[in-house]
């Protein structure tokens, strides 16, 4: 009698488990705030529910131990989109430079838009883009003319000062020229195609696999920095690429006159503009990686005090 009680709770239990799986898998996504990069709008230990239906909801493309590799990828189904995401949106998505981490920004341009800064003004297709209501500036403004090279492509000035960069659009032709070299070597490696340079030595093979993300992961893996590869493993943003042909899926780079971009991308920033590791430093987000839009906080925890934060309960994002 108790083995048959202790059998139904035990199945009660695990059904209630997969049931909260499916639905964060599917419809909900659950993320906690560990950085400052939203504030005011979004504080340091809120914990945010976003609605993962409304850019069309998907299935698990990977399971396995949360914030490690260890796991492996399944086949995915994505439904429908009930709308497509919108300037001004506050969205989660997985961050570029590793897909196993999550990101919340505000999404500032769309596909095909034209961003720029301008003394910290933020303008896209010419029009400015005000700053979020409970958005904030903290630190001194970066010179004009001075190129920060952390900045996303190498050459686009530095977060207050941003020259014009188009937001890849599905469909764009993008000529392979060495001007464009870097930008093409990031949609082709973000669309997934695999992007090697053959030397008489050594074949390299390009990832976006940031490699501080990697040593805190895997700390006995050879890894590669900013300068030089350690190993056959490369950044597209790497300052000293190593000198050999460019192949495409086996394909020579010489081959190839145009190179057409395979997904929607966009452009997200963070409403603390002088605290947000944002896309003005490693780029655009893939429309695969969009997670859901963030709505509301449904907890939050001031991490210095240990103590909840009631006031922000139910608070709406905007």
């Amino acid at each position: 009698m108790k083995e048959s009680k202790i059998y139904k709770e035990v199945r009660s239990l695990t059904i209630l488990v997969m049931i909260a799986f499916l639905l964060k898998a599917t419809l909900v996504e659950a993320y906690i705030v560990p950085t400052g990069s939203m504030e005011n709008t979004v504080m340091t230990g809120d914990f945010l529910i976003g609605n993962r239906f409304v850019y069309g909801m998907r299935t698990p493309d990977w399971i396995g131990i949360p914030y490690t590799d260890i796991g492996f990828d399944l086949p995915y189904i994505v439904f429908p989109k009930f709308r497509k995401a919108k300037q001004g949106d506050i969205i989660i998505f997985k961050y570029p430079r590793d897909t196993h981490q999550k990101y919340v920004k505000r999404c500032i341009a769309l596909p095909g838009d034209t961003v720029e800064i301008q003394a910290r003004r933020v303008y896209v297709n010419g029009r400015e883009y005000g700053q979020p209501e409970h958005g904030k500036f903290q630190g001194r403004m970066d010179e004009p003319g001075w190129n920060n090279p952390m900045i996303f492509l190498g050459n686009k000035g530095n977060k207050d000062h941003f020259k014009p960069l188009r937001v890849p659009k599905k469909g764009d032709e993008i000529a392979v020229t060495p001007a464009n070299a870097q930008l093409l070597l990031h949609l082709m490696v973000l669309d997934g195609h695999k992007l090697t340079i053959k030397s008489e030595l050594k074949e390299y093979m390009f990832t976006m696999t940031d490699p501080e993300n990697l040593l805190r992961r895997k700390k006995n893996e050879s890894v590669f920095d900013d300068y030089y590869p350690i190993g056959n493993k490369i950044n597209p943003w790497m300052r000293n690429l190593p000198n050999g042909e460019l192949y495409i899926d086996g394909k020579s780079i010489k081959e190839i006159p145009h190179y057409t971009v395979e997904q929607d991308y966009f452009w997200a920033m963070g409403d603390n503009r002088d605290d947000s590791y944002d896309s003005r430093f490693w780029g655009f987000v893939p429309r695969e990686y969009l997670l859901g839009e963030a709505l509301f906080v449904y907890m939050s925890l001031n991490f210095k005090t240990k103590l909840p934060r009631l006031d922000r309960v139910g608070t709406v994002l905007n």
